[in-house]
């Protein structure tokens, strides 16, 4: 049985990933923590941690999670530069998955929008991305449209800083052949809807994941955690659990 840490316990995802840890028979939870509470005291119970916390909570985790050999599984996001880098240098020590989505199916989406990405090309396609999520949510893009976008310039030998255009207002002229939109929608209690438009003259391709619970990413975060149990130090992501690679 693998003992979990919960940070978080009290927030929306927290009692997702808590009902995550109980229905799944290889993991019991262990500690939990929140704001306020001895996390060094929850680390040494455990022996990986989920953490879906906050960005400014992570350097907090890694130093813990060192202290006491605890691997971890990380859904925050937002990271700065300087917290995505204390990330990858714990991983040299701890092995650690870290993915913007723990969902199956947004996996999926992932593996479909690199497929299309090279089969439908910018020399006749445009490509847009669109996410929406709850009210509530305080970054933006999500993590997991960066994460598509990351993958569409990879494909695409474009640059998230110099050709991905954040929403469109006036007179912008034509559309430039190398451009990715990024649009970002909030409102009500979306859990998570993400779609990348190929769209070509006489013909478009959407691909498209919608969530409509958030034990979707909890199931799949709880396990991240089980297929860790043997792995060595490493960054790894959910692709690597899945066996998408």
């Amino acid at each position: 049985m693998l003992e979990l840490l919960i940070t978080g316990k009290s927030g929306r995802m927290g009692q997702a990933l808590l009902q995550a840890a109980e229905d799944n028979p290889e993991t019991t939870v262990a500690a939990t923590h929140d704001v306020g509470a001895d996390l060094d005291a929850a680390m040494s119970e455990a022996k990986c941690a989920i953490d879906f916390t906050v960005h400014s909570f992570t350097g907090s985790v890694l130093d813990s999670a060192l202290k006491h050999d605890t691997s971890l599984v990380i859904g925050t996001t937002g990271h700065s530069d300087e917290e995505r880098a204390a990330i990858v240098e714990a991983s040299k020590t701890l092995p650690i998955v870290f993915a913007s989505n723990y969902s199956v199916g947004v996996n999926t989406l992932f593996w479909l929008t690199r497929k299309a990405a090279r089969i439908l090309t910018q020399d006749r396609f445009d490509i847009e991305v669109v996410e929406m999520h709850h009210r509530h949510k305080i970054d933006s893009p999500s993590g997991t449209a960066r994460t598509l976008l990351e993958i569409l310039n990879e494909e695409t030998g474009t640059s998230y800083q110099d050709d991905v255009t954040h929403g469109r207002f006036g007179n912008i002229g034509p559309r430039p052949a190398r451009e990715i939109g990024m649009h970002t929608l909030r409102g009500g209690d979306v859990v998570g809807d993400h779609t990348v438009v190929f769209a070509a003259d006489g013909e478009r391709v959407e691909l498209a994941h919608k969530a409509s619970s958030r034990m979707t990413f909890a199931a799949g975060a709880v396990r991240a955690a089980v297929w860790l149990r043997d792995k060595p130090p490493g960054l790894y992501d959910m692709q690597d659990v899945l066996g998408l690679k």
